[in-house]
């Protein structure tokens, strides 16, 4: 979030477009003088706003000069590989508020379970494994289809695969998951889609046929 009396918009330093902030990514630079990200967007500092995207922030780094050393008004270094950092910080930021969401009590693991949540909680998304297997997510799809009181603009997510999922939450064989109504679950939502644009895709929203 902007800090108090702060805008709420800036220009792309790549593309030129005034945008919300929330649409793009602050860099700064550190005391050796090397371009990092600021994804909360509070390190002191001058910033350099880009668009949230990969690959508005590979074109960034392409064209160190023009749009860094240009923004900073100063030489500005940039380790190869920033758009995959960005890619990394924002992943763990969102299985960092997965892990918040169980201990909120906002998440329902395995099959069976994630199963009678959909049949009696009110659910915002589901998270499948990246290698989950189909069939069970179909079963899933097959529940979510005959239950007309689900949470408006629920989300399935399959950001993650398994081993992620289990280190995030401190258990083993998370395949499946329930993301109950609440403001963590919200919290994980949004940086789910903030990965999602950042990466050029995105997931269902509700659309229970792409399960």
């Amino acid at each position: 979030m902007p800090r108090k009396n702060e805008p709420t918009e800036r220009l792309c330093a790549v593309t030129r477009e005034v945008q919300p902030v929330s649409s793009l990514i602050r860099f700064v630079l550190d005391p050796n003088g090397q371009v990092v990200p600021d994804l909360k967007r509070v390190l002191p500092g001058r910033g350099v706003w880009v668009t949230a995207t990969k690959d508005s922030v590979a074109v960034a780094e392409k064209d160190r000069k023009k749009v860094f050393v240009r923004g900073f008004q100063s030489e500005a270094r940039v380790e190869p590989g920033l758009a995959e950092r960005v890619d990394a910080l924002m992943e763990r930021s969102a299985l960092q508020a997965l892990a918040m969401t169980r201990k909120a009590g906002g998440l329902v693991t395995g099959f069976s379970k994630v199963e009678a949540a959909l049949r009696r909680d009110p659910v915002a998304g589901l998270i499948h494994a990246s290698d989950a297997a189909e069939d069970g997510v179909r079963k899933l799809a097959a529940v979510v289809a005959g239950n007309e009181e689900l949470a408006n603009g629920w989300q399935i997510v399959r950001l993650f695969e398994s081993d992620q999922l289990d280190l995030a939450l401190g258990r083993s064989n998370v395949i499946h998951a329930a993301l109950l109504v609440g403001q963590a679950s919200e919290n994980f939502l949004a940086r789910v889609r903030d990965l999602e644009r950042f990466r050029g895709f995105s997931q269902a929203h509700g659309d229970i046929g792409s399960v």
